[in-house]
């Protein structure tokens, strides 16, 4: 099914004479708003998708018509009624907006789980446009793709003569993700990864997570160095909108038009290279966050996070792939731009070359558009990672839980040091913030403003943000294995 040029979607909607009555197409087209008026209802349900040629029963957060996610408007309000059609308790998080922590969909810490059957409804004001996301954060049903577009679009931008185009990124298993928690918590995070790469490194945790990890990792990717490793978990598939590129979504738009890609990477353990395959992107937003623009071919993306790149494409007939690979390795998935009669070829699901490891190379290049005032920071917080045996990921030697809540005053500056000591990079989100990247390594900057920072293994990472939410928020690795392993801890407001 083809999307709708802007300048389509205008002409519709006069003709039409109100967005709330325009017929709605699957959000990846990115075409209808969301009613002002009423609230929106968000079914998280079963529904059925094809990999690799076999039928997998996966989760789906969707609308009454079958649109997935939601398309809204900054200055609005964000009204939704979450129901729970599934026979498991779950909660949203509605990723990348700043709602009152009440709303802020973690289980127990802002919300009881939703039992199944029941619904709960959501209002809190929209200040900031962005791409954002929704996710389930109860237990691992983020890898079973409980996971949707959230799309604040800028009313000021309602003009622009510019073809939206949202794809969210997954990385695909047949296996239960609970066997695969199992497995690793057995064996260490190298199972199943090949032999080699991790003698040395192996040597140096101890026989059980050592050798899981040395025998279990290397060749299989030839990524890395001693003591860093990438990957601790196999994939069936990597998906762009619930396809691979054995059947990927075309995008029909116009020759020589203006495309807004909107990638979301909802992957739960998995960092991407986006390759534009030789046309040239400019990046203007990071997490829904405006930026300087940047310029390029590829571009980094940790788990969580997302892009917002401008495509001018060329004025004739054609076809264009866009490819997300997985960092260290030729596995990738991805969609295309064709012209209306632009050929779309088959696309090999192997890049010819393994792409490097994501790390911050880019980070240290973006700049925030409206970064935070400068001020000394009232207060400053340093956790440092660390890993242990049974696949336990700690903070500051504690496991969630077991954690010492940071803590923070309403209006305070505060700043945050993330220190690696483990052999993994870890994309750390803090929740109802944006904060600024300040330092990489020690080294200051005016960096972007986000809310997913990747903090590379044996690495340092230092974000600024202002305590304007008070409330009991979460603080995270973003590898749901690592999360679920106790990598995550809480930032909570005094009086």
């Amino acid at each position: 099914m083809s999307s709708m040029t802007r300048r389509q979607f205008l002409a519709y909607s006069a003709a039409a004479g109100a967005l709330a009555v325009l017929p709605t197409l699957p959000l990846s087209r990115g075409t209808v708003l969301a009613a002002p008026d009423k609230a929106a209802t968000i079914r998280a349900g079963m529904r059925t998708i094809e990999v690799n040629g076999r039928s997998a029963q996966v989760f789906g957060l969707q609308q009454p018509d079958g649109s997935h996610g939601l398309v809204t408007e900054a200055g609005r309000r964000f009204r939704a009624r979450l129901e729970n059609d599934t026979d498991e308790k779950t909660l949203i998080h509605w990723h990348g907006l700043t709602p009152p922590f009440e709303q802020d969909g973690v289980p127990e810490l802002s919300q009881p789980l939703l039992p199944p059957g029941e619904a709960y409804d959501y209002d809190f004001p929209l200040e900031r446009s962005g791409t954002h996301w929704m996710h389930s954060h109860e237990g691992l049903q983020e890898q079973r793709l409980m996971a949707a577009p959230l799309i604040v679009r800028d009313p000021e931008e309602a003009g622009d003569d510019v073809q939206e185009v949202v794809v969210m990124l997954h990385d695909f298993t047949f296996r239960d993700p609970e066997e695969i928690l199992a497995d690793l918590a057995r064996h260490g995070h190298g199972n199943g990864h090949g032999n080699g790469h991790g003698n040395g490194h192996g040597n140096g945790h101890g026989n059980g997570h050592g050798n899981g990890h040395g025998n279990g990792h290397g060749n299989g990717h030839g990524n890395g160095h001693a003591g860093v490793h990438l990957h601790d978990v196999d994939y069936d598939a990597f998906l762009a909108n619930d396809r691979t590129l054995a059947d990927p979504e075309v995008f029909r738009v116009e020759r020589g038009g203006r495309v807004r890609l909107r990638l979301i990477n909802a992957a739960t353990a998995t960092n991407f290279r986006i390759d534009l395959n030789g046309m040239e992107g400019r990046l203007i937003a990071v997490d829904g966050m405006p930026i300087e623009p940047v310029v390029g071919h590829q571009f980094e993306m940790a788990i969580a996070q997302r892009l917002d790149i401008l495509m001018d494409l060329p004025s004739e007939e054609g076809a264009w792939p866009v490819f997300a690979v997985r960092e260290g390795e030729r596995a990738r998935t991805g969609f295309v731009l064709a012209t209306p009669n632009g050929e779309v070829r088959r696309l090999a699901e192997y890049a010819e070359h393994a792409v490097e490891a994501v790390g911050l190379d880019l980070e240290t290049r973006l700049q925030a558009a409206n970064p935070l005032e400068r001020r000394e920071p009232d207060r400053r917080h340093t956790l440092r990672f660390s890993e242990a045996s049974g696949y336990t990921w700690e903070i500051n030697g504690a496991v969630f839980g077991e954690h010492q809540p940071l803590n923070a005053n309403p209006g305070e500056r505060v700043e945050i040091t993330f220190i690696d000591d483990t052999t993994m990079a870890h994309p750390m989100h803090l929740h109802g913030h944006h904060f600024q990247v300040v330092a990489v390594n020690g080294q200051r900057f005016s960096g972007a403003m986000r809310d997913t920072v990747l903090v590379p293994a044996r690495g340092r990472v230092t974000i600024a943000f202002d305590a304007i939410n008070p409330g009991r928020w979460a603080l995270h690795c973003h590898h749901l294995y690592h999360m679920a392993g106790g990598m995550m801890t809480t930032l909570e407001y005094g009086a």
